[in-house]
This record gives structure tokens, sequence and C-alpha cells, in this order.
């Protein structure tokens, strides 16, 4: 069993380096992946365990789907906005190819839901929003964005696309 590093995993390895390119290449590789989940082995699970090295978060490089694995695809299915449920399903591996989060709705003044709540709530994890998180971007929500874009060297825009919810997935949550 080996631990794959969170800072670099071993590019030497013909396999890693596959996985990074089909990565950096916006392939659509997901599309072809199975339904995992706890209990299962195999190849499969070692290709989940090398992407989710690649994306900081260490796993047992083993092949084998344990309850310690669903605990960190959960948490990259936190950091990327989808359902926390522990299943590595078409969404999870599209998400783990991209990188980042799927069919985030754009968000500016106006709009309201549960988007704008999730939206505000990791703000305050910044440090950007301090007021009462109540799913309705208005001017507060406006210049939290616009500090958070700053701060992350984005188009200072106070609207959320897809560059500002990339963003937001990196924030430790």
């Amino acid at each position: 069993m080996t631990l794959l590093s969170v800072n670099r995993p071993d590019a030497r390895d013909p396999a890693v380096s596959q996985l990074l390119l089909l990565v950096s290449q916006g392939t659509r590789e997901w599309l072809h992946r199975p339904v995992l989940q706890v209990g299962d082995r195999g190849d499969s699970v070692v290709e989940l365990q090398k992407l989710l090295a690649h994306w900081q978060i260490p796993v047992n490089l083993d092949g084998a789907f344990t309850p310690q694995l669903e605990l960190a695809v959960r948490q990259f299915q936190r950091r990327v906005f989808l359902p926390e449920n522990g299943r590595v399903g078409p969404h999870t591996w599209q998400a783990l190819y991209t990188g980042g989060p799927l069919k985030m709705p754009e968000l500016q003044l106006g709009a309201i839901g549960k988007a704008v709540r999730l939206l505000q709530q990791v703000l305050q994890v910044t440090g950007d929003f301090r007021a009462t998180v109540q799913g309705r971007f208005d001017h507060q929500t406006e210049q939290a964005v616009r500090s958070f874009q700053w701060r992350q060297g984005l188009v200072v825009d106070g609207r959320v696309g897809p560059c500002t919810w990339r963003a937001l997935s990196k924030v430790p949550r």
C-alpha cells in the first residue's frame, strides 16, 4: 500500500502521467467510468485514488474502495459542490477530470436561492461576507464577490461565473 503524496504524485508512474495528460486536455474519459462505492476493488479504484491525489486529497494507493476512501470522495464532492454521497458516479468522475464544479448557475445582483446561500456560506469562510446568509444576492453579496475576485486575481465584475465558482471550490470548508 502506497500513500500518494498530496504535493506531488509520482509523475514517473506512467499511469499518473497518463491521467495528468488526460486531465490537462479536458478529456471526456469520465464518460466511460463505472460507478464506484465502498467494497469495490480494481483498476478503476486505483484511477480514482490517483485523481484524488492529483487534486490534493491524500489517499492510499491500494485499489480498494474503503470507508476511508469514501470520506476522501465526500471531501472532494464537497469541494466541488456535488451531493456528498461518497459514491463515484458520472458527475463525480467529470469533476475529478475537470477539477472544478459542474453546472453551477451564473449569479449576479438580484439572484435568489440555494446557490446564493452556498455562495454566501463560502464567502463567510473567506471572510468576505459578514452578513447573515439569506439566499438573496444583494449589494453586500456583490461587494463580497468583488473582494474575493480581487484577492484571487480574477476579473472583478461582482458576478459569479465558472472562474469564480472554480476559485470558490478551492476554499477549504
